[in-house]
């Protein structure tokens, strides 16, 4: 099997598999063809690659010859002829790149897009989404910790003491409870808010204090996502968010609704009310963000607040996030290559028709067909 890799658009400086994995796949009678500079951001020179036993070559070359096209972001389709009948495996966001889905399906082309894997047990090894978000939920406290124009732990010095800061989370995914971890490790009170009361005891076991809203719309089955809520639980929920913002010196803010615009959890009212010089961080920026304020991948000051968008944080630690992502895509090219690296599309495995979003010239996925 010829397994192409290409190379993302700036800014993103992620690669979908790293020297490591390709010198899996070659030891396993694969041929790995890489376009050039594929991974110079990560970390992944050419010469790596091909001491790893890909072949270098330019981004036509890559696409006319490989079997199977790794990636992560939607790309320009110029020439359809040269991915017909190819094998498409990222990271697509096909729930909001619709017209991008129809123009894959026109091609010809079987696209998997693994941020629609089921979140399941089995699953767990090939989860873009928790690997990746996981670092953000890191970086998004160290850039707050950047950000923030005061001390995160408590200090006690001869000039007098410094009061710990508040750190206020919204959301209790993976990224949620990796910023838990980190903000305590760097000396914080960290208060978290999540419509999941399943999640109350993860979050306490890190330290952190949770916030209850009751009556919330179950969300078992979201895939780790927030689900729309009834109007009063809303209501209810922005006036106990409005307490905790109020006494934040950080606000990070996680929430997501798969398809649709990012909730709204933190308003204007909120934003007036913290401490100049407080910093919100939202990474629901690419969606719509959780502040009526957020521009995804900018910093924006209000009241004296800090409302910094930043939906791409898993690329800015791009070695161990190309590492992470490259881990997960192997473990999914398993379900579809046999013991002689023969391809087979097992349909009755759940993981295998939850993520293909188009085949043989049809948009398959329930959630877009």
């Amino acid at each position: 099997m010829t397994i192409g890799v290409l190379r993302e658009s700036a800014p993103e400086t992620r690669v979908s598999i790293t020297d490591e994995i390709v010198a899996t796949l070659t030891k396993k009678g694969h041929q790995v063809l890489v376009e050039k500079g594929a991974g110079e951001n990560a970390f992944c020179t050419d010469a790596a690659y091909e001491a790893a036993g890909a072949k270098v070559a330019d981004r036509s070359s890559v696409i006319a010859e490989a079997n199977i096209i790794l990636g992560m972001h939607s790309f320009s389709i110029q020439a359809e002829s040269a991915l017909k009948d190819k094998i498409l495996i990222g990271a697509y966001q096909p729930l909001y790149r619709k017209d991008w889905v129809q123009q894959v399906a026109v091609c010809g082309v079987t696209c998997f897009s693994l941020d629609m894997l089921p979140r399941t047990t089995r699953a767990q090894s090939m989860d873009i989404l928790s690997s990746q978000a996981n670092i953000a939920g890191y970086k998004a406290v160290l850039l707050a910790a950047n950000s923030y124009g005061r001390y995160f732990p408590m200090f006690m010095t001869a000039a007098g003491s410094i009061a710990p800061a508040k750190v206020l989370i919204l959301g209790a995914g993976v990224a949620g409870l990796q910023a838990i971890a980190t903000a305590k490790r760097l000396g914080a009170v960290v208060e978290v808010f999540d419509t999941r009361p399943a999640v109350k005891e993860e979050v306490m076991s890190l330290g952190a204090k949770f916030i209850e809203v009751e009556g919330a719309a179950d969300a078992s089955k979201a895939g780790g996502y927030a689900v729309e809520q009834s109007e009063e639980y809303q209501r209810r929920q922005r006036e106990r968010i409005a307490q905790s913002a109020a006494k934040a010196d950080i606000i990070i803010t996680t929430a997501q609704i798969p398809g649709k615009r990012a909730p709204l959890l933190i308003t204007e009212e909120m934003i007036a009310s913290m401490r100049n010089g407080s910093v919100i961080v939202d990474l629901a920026a690419s969606t719509g963000g959780n502040t009526p304020y957020t521009k995804d991948a900018e910093t924006v000051v209000k009241n004296g607040v800090s409302i910094i968008g930043a939906s791409s944080l898993p690329a800015t630690l791009s070695a161990d996030a190309s590492k992470l992502y490259g881990k997960n895509l192997y473990n999914f090219l398993q379900l579809l290559l046999d013991k002689n690296n023969a391809l087979v599309l097992n349909w009755d495995d759940d993981l295998v028709k939850g993520s293909c979003i188009t085949h043989e010239g049809k948009i398959v996925h329930e959630r877009l067909a």
